[in-house]
C-alpha cells in the first residue's frame, strides 16, 4: 500500500541548526546500526533515524524512544564513511525533545544559544543579590566581621531553604509532567507478543536503576576505549548522590530539630572531621575528578567525526562553576578572607540554582528521560 510522505522542511532546518547539520551526507549504508554495540536487533538505530530526519518526519523521530537509548559513545560517527555524524543527530534530537515535552519550552531555547546566556544568569543573580542587599542593610555590612558564617548573609531558615525547596519541587513537578508527556508519545512497534509473564513497568524501572543506572554498564558495552567516559560519568553521578545525601542530612536534622530538639545536632559550618563533612569533601573531589575526565574526553573529540556545540559546553561549564565555587567557598572561609569568601559563596548560590532550576531542559535531563525510555523498551521486550 502506498504511503504519502509529507516532509516537514522547517523541522529539517531546525534540526540542522541544533547539531544535525551533516545529516544530508547519509546515503543509507547502515554502517552505523551495524557498528553500534548497544543497538537492539529489533529496528536498530541510528540508521532509521537518519532516514526519518532526511525526510523531515518530525513526529516519528520525536516520538521514538530510541533517541534516548543512544549513549553518544561516537562509534557510529567514527565509522561513518560519509561523515554524517549519526551520534550528533541523535543528540540534537534529544535537545529538541527537551523543549517539546517540558513546559516553558522557551527555557530550552535559551539553553541552546549563547545569546540567551545573560537571561539564564540574570534570574538567580538578581534573586540572590536582593537577598544579600536586604541582609547587608539589616546587619550593617556586606561582609560581616568575625567568624565567616554564610548564614549571616544568607540565612537558611528564610532565604536558602525556602528558595531551594521551591526550586527543587518545581523541578520535580516539571520532570513529572515531562515524563508523562514522554511516555504518552511512545508507541509500540506494531503488534506486541509477550511469551510468558510480562514484567510490570515498576519492576522494569527497578531493574533499570539497579542494572544500568547504578553501574553505567552501557558505557562499558560501548567499547573498552570508552572506559574514560564511564569512569567520568560514574564519578559525577555518585558525587551528586553524595552531595545530595549531605544536603538532605543537614536540612533534615535542622528542620527535624525544630520539632524534636535532640535532632538538632548538625550545625554549619561543620567541623572538617565530622563524617557528614568528610562525605561532602569526598563528593566534591569526586565531582572535580569526574568533570576533568569528561572535559578532557570532550576536548579530545575529532571535530570531523563528532562536533561539540554550545549546548554541550553550557552544562559542563555550569557544573564546573558549581564545583569550583563550592570548594573555594570552603577554602576562603578557612583562610578567613571574608570579602572573597562571601562573594564566591554568592556565585555558588547562583550557579547551584541554575543547575537545578534549568535541569529538565538541560542535557542532564537525560538522567530522567533516558531512564524512562530504558524502562519502556524493557517493558515492551526489546531489551
Amino acid at each position: 500500500m502506498a504511503h504519502r510522505i509529507e516532509p516537514d522542511l522547517q523541522f529539517v532546518k531546525e534540526l540542522q541548526a541544533v547539531g544535525g547539520d551533516s545529516l544530508k551526507k547519509c546515503y543509507q549504508c547502515a554502517t552505523c546500526s551495524v557498528a553500534c554495540p548497544i543497538s537492539p536487533a529489533s529496528n536498530p538505530y541510528p540508521r532509521k533515524e537518519m532516514v526519518w530526519a532526511s525526510w523531515g518526519l518530525k513526529d516519528k523521530l520525536l516520538n521514538n524512544p530510541d533517541i534516548w537509548l543512544c549513549h553518544n559513545c561516537g562509534t557510529c560517527s567514527d565509522l561513518c564513511p560519509r561523515g554524517a555524524k549519526p551520534g550528533d543527530l541523535l543528540a540534537a534530537l534529544r535537545n529538541m525533545a527537551y523543549q517539546r515535552i517540558n513546559p516553558m519550552p522557551f527555557i530550552g531555547k535559551w539553553l541552546s544559544s549563547p545569546k540567551y546566556l545573560i537571561n539564564l544568569i540574570a534570574i538567580p543573580a538578581i534573586l540572590w543579590a536582593v537577598v544579600w542587599f536586604i541582609r547587608a542593610g539589616q546587619i550593617g555590612s556586606f561582609f560581616p566581621e568575625g567568624e565567616i558564617v554564610y548564614g549571616k548573609l544568607f540565612p537558611g531558615d528564610f532565604t536558602i531553604d525556602p528558595i531551594f525547596m521551591i526550586t527543587f519541587f518545581g523541578m520535580v513537578a516539571i520532570f513529572f509532567k515531562g515524563a508523562k508527556n514522554l511516555l504518552a508519545t511512545f508507541k509500540p512497534e506494531g503488534e506486541v507478543l509477550v511469551l510468558g509473564k510480562q514484567k510490570s513497568m515498576f519492576r522494569c524501572f527497578i531493574d533499570v536503576l539497579v542494572e544500568e543506572v547504578a553501574t553505567h554498564k552501557k558505557f562499558k558495552d560501548c567499547g573498552d576505549d570508552k572506559s574514560d567516559r564511564k569512569t567520568g560519568h560514574l564519578l559525577v553521578f555518585y558525587a551528586f548522590l553524595a552531595l545530595m545525601v549531605v544536603t538532605g542530612l543537614i536540612a533534615g536534622f535542622h528542620w527535624g530539630g525544630k520539632v524534636i530538639p535532640m535532632l538538632d545536632v548538625l550545625h554549619t559550618p561543620l567541623n572538617l572531621l565530622n563524617p557528614v563533612k568528610i562525605l561532602a569533601n569526598l563528593g566534591a573531589i569526586a565531582l572535580i575528578v569526574g568533570m576533568a575526565i569528561l572535559t578532557n574526553t570532550r576536548r579530545g573529540k575529532d571535530p570531523e567525526k563528532s562536533k561539540s556545540n554550545y549546548y554541550d559546553w553550557y552544562l559542563l561549564n555550569v557544573i564546573w562553576a558549581v564545583a569550583l565555587t563550592g570548594v573555594f567557598s570552603e577554602l576562603f572561609r578557612l583562610a578567613d578572607i571574608p570579602q572573597i569568601a562571601y562573594s564566591v559563596y554568592y556565585v555558588h548560590l547562583v550557579t547551584v540554582w541554575m543547575l537545578f532550576a534549568y535541569l529538565p531542559w538541560s542535557k542532564l535531563g537525560h538522567i530522567v528521560y533516558r531512564t524512562i525510555a530504558l524502562t519502556y523498551v524493557r517493558h515492551m521486550g526489546r531489551q
